[in-house]
């Protein structure tokens, strides 16, 4: 059989039929220009939300807290509070 020709199938009621062959030159080319537009749009797509969705966000909270944040209170009251082996206490 060549290329395009058909088959011959028999039905269970007795009645032949014939079904075309599947066309399988050039299908992975096919269907690539169907599938990569959609698989690159999608994924820029979720690059942006992940961008604008968690890593903005992200900065913008340690932004915020560093705005206020002073070290040297942070450590004096953690060494206040024993935290530190090296530091002792200003009491002791």
């Amino acid at each position: 059989m060549g290329r395009g020709e058909r088959e011959k199938v028999e039905c269970k009621t007795g009645v032949t039929m014939s079904l075309p062959k599947p066309v399988m030159r050039g299908l992975l080319g096919k269907r690539l220009r169907f599938h990569l537009p959609i698989a690159f749009a999608l994924s820029f797509a979720a690059a942006a939300v992940f961008k604008y969705g968690v890593t903005e966000p992200r900065k913008q909270a340690y932004a915020d807290f560093y705005k206020n944040y002073d070290a040297t209170k942070e450590f004096n009251a953690m060494r206040e509070a024993g935290v530190f082996e090296s530091c002792r206490p200003t009491g002791e």
